[in-house]
């Protein structure tokens, strides 16, 4: 694990224009076959010269101050970085993303919550509320069962399941789109929030304003964070159906409820189970939502898919 000063300097190269996760390897790259440490070569940007532009360089040495305040703010408001050569980075999110994985998170919460067997809630802001019912069900079930909840405290869908898994006694992931310096406790959930039972994560620098952008980045981790996604109401274009193919593609488990109802403008649910993403339905015997392949899904030691993702663990 490198020093705090590494850490940091990853945090610097960061707030640089044009490096992301793809950039940064190239760097960390150069400074592990020169035997520098990323300190070094973060403090020295001409040893960078032909891995970043003059721009990029004069930044560089331009931002160390601003981020240095910013840094050090950081432990006063209980804000952690766990960057990607951490032991605690989650092994499923490195896996699956490789080098598109975000390289540092900042976390505030029960950061032993990025180990644990999540399930991902996606969905429509304007959700029905049918759509509601069966979110909110689906959550309850699964905290009962020991599994975290993961979303996007967005409206909606999001908000729900947030709630859910608090009012059960259970555990939730919440992955912003924004800084986490911008975070909020929402008035849903003043009442029910517990520290202990939550853990706010963002993949972006800490004062980082929200935008569409993001929000679809931060889809992407949602899905890689999680064994397993729950489709509520999408329609057929945006972030939640993005959302939904994404996992297709990464290879993640998505279901998505069926029932009476079905708003018309959820049409991306109807996409989705076009292509591969599982039903589910209602027990006819609970009147609940039958989940016993979604927990199945979740669990590592029966989990078909944790071998081919490296999970610590797998048969």
């Amino acid at each position: 694990m490198p020093s705090d000063d590494n850490t940091f300097a990853l945090f610097r190269l960061l707030q640089v224009q044009g490096i992301g996760p793809v950039r940064l390897g190239a760097i960390l790259k150069r400074a592990d076959e020169s035997g520098l440490p990323l300190a070094e070569v973060a403090n020295n940007p001409e040893s960078l010269r032909t891995a970043l532009s003059d721009e990029q360089r004069c930044e560089l040495r331009a931002n160390a101050v601003r981020s240095a305040e910013v840094w050090q703010e950081l432990p006063g408001l209980r804000v952690k970085a766990v960057s990607f050569f951490d032991p605690r980075y989650p092994e499923l999110l490195r896996w699956l993303l490789g080098n598109q994985a975000p390289p540092l998170l900042f976390v505030r919460g029960n950061d032993a919550l990025l180990k644990k067997a999540s399930l991902g809630f996606c969905g429509s802001r304007k959700a029905s509320d049918k759509g509601l019912i069966v979110a909110r069900a689906c959550a309850e079930i699964v905290s009962k069962a020991g599994i975290n909840v993961v979303s996007g405290y967005a409206a909606g869908v999001d908000m729900a399941t947030h709630c859910a898994a608090l009012e059960n006694g259970g555990t939730t992931g919440v992955i912003l789109a924004e800084g986490i310096l911008h975070f909020r406790i929402k008035k849903e959930l003043k009442g029910i929030w517990d520290w202990d039972r939550v853990l706010v994560v963002s993949q972006f620098s800490p004062g980082l304003t929200w935008s569409v952008h993001n929000a679809m980045a931060r889809n992407q981790t949602i899905c890689a964070l999680c064994r397993a996604m729950v489709l509520i109401e999408a329609r057929d274009s945006g972030g939640s159906m993005e959302a939904g193919r994404t996992c297709l593609k990464l290879g993640i488990p998505l279901f998505a409820p069926v029932y009476e109802g079905m708003p018309e403008f959820a049409e991306g649910n109807r996409i989705l189970l076009n292509e591969g993403a599982r039903s589910l339905y209602k027990s006819k015997t609970t009147n609940l939502p039958n989940l016993r392949s979604l927990l199945d899904a979740l669990q590592v030691d029966t989990w078909s898919g944790a071998a081919q993702f490296g999970v610590a663990g797998a048969r």
